[in-house]
């Protein structure tokens, strides 16, 4: 089982068992409507809550018992957990309760949900969810963006299907092969497809305006 890890694959073994996740356009609308999938991509980047993490794990290794409080308390915490579970969950054809754990319901009746940890840390479920999500939604590829190609603000939805539709009418692609596409992979396929493009990206533009100013600047002093 080996990974395109430049589109987004990636495997995770734990002893005998490997498990394979494919943001693929099909598996991101798993994760729910296309305003859902929107919201866990914010979720799942909230910064607040990835620093908090990433700080704790790096000073103690693990994740104190208070923290679970934290998470049931936080609403940006619990929200990105939440998240994370459901895009790996999206991901993976798998079983994947030995690997991220359950969420049971609480002896107590006061908690909302008791999470039932597995063999994957907190931290790493965070970061390989917003990784996934990222490479299934917004695309990871390092090509020349034109300025005028780029987005004039944010969305609220993720529509799946549009960009399904898409690459099966620019590649000639069947329904199941085009479902299967990363937005990497989409990219990637679309820039090979049609590498001629003129004009600035926005680093390119910012570059030019910066030189004439500094150009002008010299003229004056001189």
């Amino acid at each position: 089982m080996t990974p395109i890890k430049e589109i987004g694959e990636c495997v995770i073994s734990v002893g005998n068992d490997d498990y394979l996740f494919r943001p693929s356009f099909i598996n991101m609308t798993k994760i729910g409507s296309p305003q859902e999938i929107v919201q866990k991509v914010a979720d799942l980047h909230n910064t607040e809550v990835q620093e908090l993490i990433a700080g704790m794990w790096s000073a103690t290794g693990s994740l104190p018992d208070w923290f679970m409080k934290y998470l049931n308390n936080s609403n940006p915490a619990r929200r990105a957990f939440s998240a994370a579970i459901d895009v790996l969950q999206a991901c993976c054809e798998s079983d994947l309760s030995p690997l991220i754990g359950d969420i049971v319901p609480s002896k107590t009746g006061k908690r909302a949900f008791v999470w039932k940890q597995g063999k994957m840390a907190l931290q790493d479920m965070l970061l390989i969810a917003s990784s996934l999500i990222t490479h299934g939604v917004i695309g990871k590829a390092k090509v020349r963006q034109l300025q005028r190609n780029e987005s004039k603000g944010t969305t609220s939805e993720f529509k799946a299907v549009d960009y399904i539709n898409a690459a099966r009418n620019h590649f000639s692609m069947s329904r199941t092969e085009a479902e299967n596409l990363t937005m990497t992979e989409f990219i990637l396929m679309l820039n090979q497809k049609y590498p001629e493009q003129k004009g600035f990206t926005r680093e390119e533009y910012d570059q030019v305006i910066d030189d004439y100013f500094a150009m002008k600047e010299k003229r004056l002093q001189g």
